[in-house]
């Protein structure tokens, strides 16, 4: 072999050496910027189209600034707040009603907070129930600026479960959207808790595959990058991520189930919701809203919604 030849292999290695590098690095801040939300609002990433060049490198470079997000509004009704003690402080809002069938736990989704459940609230409290609205760490009144996509947020549920147990609650429901329904699945598979009934909105089959269809979205190839990013955002928050896989959660959870899904939704698949269901092992269902995406169902189903959830609740 030439040295010339020798030469060319030895700078197409270390080009591939340092390209892995690159994307290594840009892995690596996206997903911290995808975990860890900033303080003030004000910073938020601006629209692309707004961006300076050398604003478009830096976020394509660094990632999105994600704002903490902040409850908007409380609730009309008297309510109680509530702090609890789980791996973060965690706080609720507990409205309660009168002579109440039960009490709905619920959680919100990724970038969201407890105030964007009040409308879910309003009509669980109509079916005759108590609520309590829960901000997972990192959201509205919680503690600190992590979220790990559901993955902690598990001993949350488990803290939010156990606090309404102790009231002597025997009809506890749990309720959760996106992220939400996720640490739901994982609670239910990591702790011996025991809801009455459980309501899934949209859950995401694994952390990969939320990760890709990301890029999916965007029309971008998810190849090498999303298995990058789950790789770090594993990394920085303390677990391996490929393991959080919520297809294998559903094989634990034996309460009853009622999984609702948007047939538009372009983050998570009908397949994987049909995993999900497939895998579930107590009474199960699946609600189907055809024009709905990953997004608020209320805001094109109202009705059916609240006479899916009702028919649910009313079934023994």
């Amino acid at each position: 072999m030439s040295q010339y030849t020798v030469g060319k292999r030895k700078k197409a290695g270390l080009a591939v050496l340092l390209l892995f590098i690159l994307l290594n690095v840009v892995a690596a801040f996206h997903a911290y910027r995808f975990t860890h939300f900033i303080e003030t609002q004000s910073e938020k990433t601006k629209d692309p189209k707004s961006l300076s060049v050398f604003q478009k490198i830096g976020t394509l470079v660094f990632g999105v600034k994600n704002p903490r997000p902040v409850n908007l509004k409380t609730p009309s009704d008297s309510f109680e707040i509530i702090e609890l003690a789980s791996n973060k402080k965690i706080e609720a809002w507990y409205i309660k009603t009168l002579t109440p069938k039960g009490t709905v736990i619920l959680f919100h989704g990724f970038g969201g907070s407890k105030s964007g459940l009040l409308d879910k609230a309003e009509l669980f409290k109509s079916l005759g129930y108590n609520t309590l609205l829960v901000d997972f760490m990192g959201s509205g009144g919680s503690e600190g600026n992590q979220t790990t996509i559901g993955f902690y947020e598990a001993e949350e549920v488990k803290t939010c479960f156990e606090y309404i147990e102790a009231k002597g609650e025997k009809n506890i429901i749990l309720f959760g959207t996106s992220m939400g329904a996720v640490a739901i699945m994982k609670a239910l598979k990591e702790y011996p808790l025991h809801p009455k009934k459980t309501i899934l909105e949209c859950p995401f089959g694994s952390m990969y595959q939320t990760v890709c269809a990301r890029f999916n979205t965007m029309k971008v190839p998810s190849f090498p990058m999303a298995g990058l990013l789950v790789f770090w955002g594993g990394i920085e928050n303390g677990f391996w991520a490929f393991n959080h896989h919520p297809i294998e959660y559903a094989k634990s959870i034996n309460s009853p189930t009622l999984l609702l899904y948007g047939q538009k939704d372009e983050k998570v698949s009908k397949e994987e919701i049909d995993k999900i269901l497939e895998n579930l092992t107590g009474i199960k269902e699946c609600k189907i809203y055809p024009n709905a995406g990953h997004e608020n169902y209320l805001n094109k189903y109202k009705n059916e919604w609240v006479k899916d959830v009702a028919n649910f609740l009313n079934t023994n």
